[in-house]
């Protein structure tokens, strides 16, 4: 069982900065193989940043340069860093394993909104 839990969501105006935090929990949960997505209302879900092991980083190419994923083995964490915000960022952040199916399941996720 993974337990995964999203936060440092907030309200920042276009060009802020947020980070965001998912905490692992549970005997062997990994945070080696790990995903950002967003999904606003009425639209898909995406992946925005995944690492995996070896410390490979992918980005969507509309977050690129402004999104950073890390992770801190020490705290079990997982971190998405957002700087530049703009507008179409504002959704609600999850995380996850980078690769998911449909029978995935999913924390409640921190929101993000970014407006001025």
């Amino acid at each position: 069982q993974v337990h995964l839990v999203e936060s440092g969501g907030g309200l920042v105006q276009p060009g802020g900065s947020l980070r965001l935090s998912c905490a692992a929990s549970g005997t062997r949960v990994s945070i080696y193989n790990k995903g950002w997505y967003r999904q606003a209302p009425g639209k898909q879900r995406e992946l925005v940043a995944s690492i995996t092991v070896g410390s490979i980083r992918n980005y969507a190419d509309d977050v690129k340069g402004r999104f950073t994923i890390s992770r801190d083995s020490a705290k079990n964490t997982v971190y998405l860093q957002m700087n530049n915000l703009k507008p179409e960022d504002t959704a609600v952040y999850y995380c996850n394993r980078a690769t998911v199916t449909n029978l995935a399941s999913w924390g409640q996720g921190t929101q993000v909104t970014v407006s001025a």
